[in-house]
């Protein structure tokens, strides 16, 4: 029987190599990417039975990079492999289709295991937020969307290579769009989100888990 294939996607080499190692003696590990664009386009290009992926990675975070995926129409399972342990990302990777959630610090059994209830169809979380996570649920229908998930796709796709250092003219080669659109998403979430400069645009997008510190 042939092994189900796995693609990597983390932008810290040696836990990716890592990940690699102890995963390729059950799965068929068949790529490995830096950042949330390559993850996109190895996945059209490969088709894994499987994706393991980060929440914070460069150019295009690991969340929405999913949600491209998955627009996209590809059924390929998702298991997120993250150090954030806020239920708010496992929440919202759940939301737009992934099969898992597991914390770095677990024990590698937990992300094989993640795997093999992802191919059957099935999901898992980490036992760790586990409870948080149904308390959230719970809570979600006594609050109202926030701020962050008002922003647009292509708004939160500005806001993450700005706030990766970008300047707008890289960020337009990057997203295939004019430098003045840029410019105008960029003034248009400052408005909506009621921020006076670009410093506090930055400290946003970190709080949201955009890009690391």
């Amino acid at each position: 029987m042939s092994k189900a294939t796995v693609l990597l996607a983390d932008d810290h080499r040696i836990v990716a190599e890592g990940l690699k190692s102890f995963l390729e003696n059950d799965f068929e590990i068949i790529g490995v990417v830096e950042d949330g664009r390559a993850l996109l386009e190895k996945t059209q290009q490969l088709h894994p039975d499987v994706i393991v992926v980060d929440v914070s990675m460069p150019l295009l975070n690991g969340i929405d990079a999913v949600r491209e995926i998955k627009k996209i129409g590809l059924d390929t399972k998702v298991v997120f492999l993250t150090m954030h342990r806020d239920a708010m990302y496992a929440k919202e990777a759940f939301e737009i289709g992934a099969s898992g959630f597991v914390l770095k610090h677990a024990a590698p059994s937990e992300l094989i295991t993640a795997i093999q209830e992802a191919l059957k169809g099935n999901t898992y979380i980490s036992p760790d937020i586990a409870e948080e996570l149904m308390q959230s649920y719970k809570d979600h229908a006594e609050v109202k969307s926030t701020a962050f998930n008002k922003l647009t796709l292509r708004q939160r796709e500005v806001l993450q290579l700005l706030a990766e250092g970008k300047s707008a003219k890289e960020a337009a080669r990057i997203l295939h769009i004019a430098t003045r659109t840029v410019e105008f998403h960029k003034y248009s979430m400052m408005e909506q989100l009621g921020i006076k400069n670009s410093a506090e645009l930055i400290h946003f997008a970190i709080k949201h888990g955009l890009v690391s510190i």
